[in-house]
């Protein structure tokens, strides 16, 4: 054990809460549990160098993003090129990593997908969305929602019948999405947040692509003006109106901006409930008030 290590250790512990090892100084990606994450999990990862000036990276798969460090500021050209080199390094080891996990995932999504059924309309998740199940396919309780990167499945979101959502371990989220509709050049698109949004947006009679989070809206507008850059674009925001910094708002004006699209959000009522927050809840409050 090295101060180094210790260090380091510190450096981690100020991003995800006190661990109860010690990191393995060997140059290579590792995974550990991220306190706060289900207990089998190993989302966070890290590299470490301990030779020349003692550096290495670190983030978590399920969060994103990459965090540095280094025991003490370069003396030289030659140290401050040795550390970006190594840096360097434990990206393409991320990388290469994180491209592994995704294969695993988009093939495995691929094989539940040809194998599941199809989808009972009366699902309790499809009951209390108040929406159709579309193209959707069901494997035992869960609904699966098929996501697309360049026209390629490479995850599922499954649905259970309460409403618990999960993606597949490891599988690609950036830049994919759900499609409701055939995209053409002289309909509309909208990009919304969740699946059930979308398709309360498509059952009104629009073109839908569901980026399934508020994150994800920014990759998938870009991706989708890449792919059809004289298509009109409707960013379908949430209204957040009760979480700090509405990050529904804010999300989906900031891939507006981005892509070059138009953005919306739901118009609510006077009497609305502060709780509601996208088209859907608008729909099922609306519908229950006799104002659909």
């Amino acid at each position: 054990m090295t101060d180094a290590t210790i260090l380091f250790r510190d450096a981690l512990q100020s991003i995800y809460g006190p661990l109860d090892w010690l990191p393995e100084p060997d140059g290579e990606i590792h995974r550990f549990s991220v306190p706060g994450d289900k207990p089998s999990t190993l989302n966070g990862w890290y590299v470490l160098f301990l030779d020349g000036i003692a550096s290495g990276a670190f983030g978590s798969w399920k969060t994103g993003g990459t965090s540095t460090w280094s025991s003490r500021e370069p003396r030289n050209n030659h140290e401050s090129e040795l550390v970006r080199q190594r840096i360097e390094q434990a990206r393409r080891q991320r990388e290469a990593e994180q491209r592994q996990r995704q294969l695993i995932a988009a093939g495995r999504a691929q094989r539940w997908w040809r194998d599941a059924r199809r989808t009972d309309p009366a699902h309790a998740y499809l009951v209390a969305k108040g929406i159709r199940a579309h193209s959707l396919r069901q494997r035992g309780d869960d609904l699966l929602i098929p996501l697309y990167v360049g026209g390629e499945l490479v995850n599922l979101q499954r649905i259970a019948p309460g409403g618990e959502k999960r993606f597949l371990f490891g599988g690609r989220i950036k830049g994919a999405y759900s499609s409701l509709g055939r995209i053409t050049p002289d309909t509309p698109l909208c990009v919304c947040e969740g699946w059930a949004t979308g398709a309360t947006l498509h059952e009104s009679g629009y073109t839908v692509a569901a980026a399934m989070n508020a994150g994800n809206l920014k990759p998938v507008a870009l991706a989708l003006r890449a792919r059809y850059p004289d298509i009109e674009i409707i960013i379908a925001g949430d209204d957040d109106r009760q979480t700090d910094g509405n990050p529904g708002r804010t999300a989906a004006h900031a891939a507006a901006v981005a892509a070059g699209c138009l953005v919306t959000f739901p118009e609510w009522p006077a009497n609305a409930p502060e709780h509601l927050t996208d088209f859907n809840d608008l729909a099922n409050w609306s519908a229950a008030h006799g104002l659909a």
